[in-house]
């Protein structure tokens, strides 16, 4: 089945051509397509169902494979197949409606976990044309695509050929785009928006800027911490340490004024615990009173909040209040246990971009005798780090989405502590409790409303990230050969509702990208 921009939660059928499923999520029937075929013109056939959940279970995300334990699939006959599901949840269901299928005729032969140096056979509408590993890759249109004119495509799969090419340098990249070499970017870094794109291609309006409303609910972003280390395992620490971020500073010299500070880990959705907790919420709440700080039912949890100069003298003062009821003392300009050892940590990074912001951050800890250092590394030894929790804090994203879903058990329930997902390394009975009742109410959206706000809640006060920024506008940068509907998707910026416009074309000077 398949999604679109425009709704949250909702999935059409593409190669399932009608599904049923019980009120209980027990188990799901899905009927193909007969029209239904692999790039090459196979059929498509509940052969090919059954073995793709099998290899994503054999040789797939391991994850997804602990996540799914249990389910089995069985052949009906050549068009149907069926899931029984013990979790029983709504989302679950849509995880097997979303089962990207292996053509088994192709993919038998092949292993996950190895490089693939040939054109695959796929189900989708794009293949590999042409292909420089590490360099570039390009997605021809099939035209023999059995679906270009199914009801879920219309309007979309407009181009003949996408090409990606990869860039080992940011800086590099965004010249090669201003001098033609691509056609179509988006920029995450503010300083880079404001200050990079010049030029006379530019100048000559031949590249558009445009910064379009982006209204999807975010995740939380923030400056993560591994609670698993004994120096930051303390709430009040991990509290102190974030009245030393200077996001007002930092907005307003660093970023030019363009972010909000992040409030929540479901920001920009009906989740988002503002206020106090009242209704459901606090009857869902009151159940755990005896186990959650008092904050929790009697402040609307905040991040600190500086005047923007630079001089965090109040926000000093009460860290250091802070460090004192944990235990730590200011001494020779060092905060230190009743051991003499100094608080310590190490942020880790794998892109030199935050570097910039980190450091003013890292400078308001020493004020506090704080000695954060900085290390950056590359991905590799990133994502290793991370599946063995060998960090004490990084920058990462936890919650989001619409709707709370059972993702979130990667992130925060006990059962998955070992997921690379579970940045935090935080456990609770409480919150385990609050995951388990989101997985349980996916069709109930009052209650998945409730429990959502709840587990919001409860994840603010305990201070497992210093919260950052996000952007209600999508910042693009593309050369004007492009023409789009005038009504954008809800959840994003509809980039393949978008077509190429052979008039607008046809005024741009000759560029190494096609015109």
């Amino acid at each position: 089945m398949t999604s679109n921009e425009d709704e949250d939660n909702v999935l059409y059928g593409l190669i399932a051509q009608t599904i049923e499923y019980p009120d209980d999520y027990s188990w799901v029937i899905f009927h193909l397509d007969p029209r239904a075929r692999a790039s090459d013109g196979v059929p498509i056939t509940a052969d090919d169902v059954v073995f793709s959940f099998n290899k994503f279970m054999t040789q797939g995300i391991e994850t997804l494979a602990r996540l799914w334990e249990g389910i089995t699939v069985t052949k009906i006959d050549d068009l149907t197949v069926k899931f029984t599901t013990p979790q029983k949840d709504k989302s679950t269901t849509m995880q097997m409606a979303e089962l990207r299928i292996f053509p088994k005729h192709y993919w038998k032969d092949v292993d996950l976990s190895e490089p693939l140096v040939e054109v695959p056979v796929v189900s989708g509408p794009y293949t590999i044309s042409d292909y420089s590993m590490g360099q570039y890759v390009v997605y021809k249109r099939n035209k023999d695509y059995w679906a270009l004119n199914h009801p879920t495509q219309k309007g979309l799969l407009n181009f003949d050929f996408v090409r990606y090419d990869m860039y080992k340098d940011d800086t590099v990249m965004l010249e090669a785009f201003k001098k033609g070499e691509y056609d179509f970017r988006s920029e995450p870094v503010a300083k880079v928006w404001i200050t990079g794109y010049e030029g006379k291609n530019i100048d000559q309006g031949y590249i558009r800027k445009e910064e379009i409303p982006y209204s999807v609910p975010k995740p939380m972003i923030g400056f993560i911490f591994n609670v698993t280390r004994p120096q930051l395992s303390d709430r009040r620490i991990r509290e102190a340490i974030g009245y030393l971020f200077d996001f007002e500073w930092s907005n307003t010299n660093l970023f030019y004024g363009l972010y909000k500070r992040e409030l929540s880990y479901f920001q920009n959705s009906d989740n988002m615990a503002r206020g106090l907790p009242q209704g459901r919420e606090l009857e869902i709440l009151n159940g755990f009173k005896d186990q959650l700080p008092p904050e929790v039912f009697t402040q609307e949890f905040n991040p600190p909040k500086t005047d923007g100069s630079g001089n965090i003298r109040p926000q000093l003062r009460q860290a250091l209040s802070l460090f004192k009821q944990a235990g730590w003392q200011l001494k020779n300009g060092k905060l230190v246990d009743q051991n003499g050892q100094q608080l310590a940590f190490e942020l880790m990074l794998w892109s030199p971009t935050y570097e910039r912001v980190a450091l003013p951050f890292k400078e308001n800890l020493a004020k506090a005798g704080i000695d954060m250092s900085i290390r950056i590394i590359d991905s590799a030894q990133a994502t290793n780090r991370l599946r063995e929790r060998d960090y004490d804090m990084v920058v990462g994203t936890l919650g989001g989405g619409v709707y709370p879903d059972n993702m979130l058990q990667y992130e925060f329930h006990s059962k998955y502590i070992d997921s690379t997902y579970n940045n935090s390394g935080y456990t609770s009975p409480v919150v385990d409790a609050l995951v388990e009742k989101i997985v349980q109410n996916q069709s109930n959206l009052p209650e998945l409303q409730a429990y959502g706000k709840a587990l919001d809640r409860v994840l603010l006060w305990q201070y497992l990230v210093v919260p950052q920024w996000y952007n209600d506008k999508v910042r693009v940068a593309y050369w004007d050969k492009f023409s789009r509907p005038e009504v954008l998707p809800t959840y994003g910026v509809g980039l393949e509702s978008w077509w190429y416009d052979e008039e607008k074309a046809k005024k741009l000077p000759r560029r190494n990208a096609p015109n």
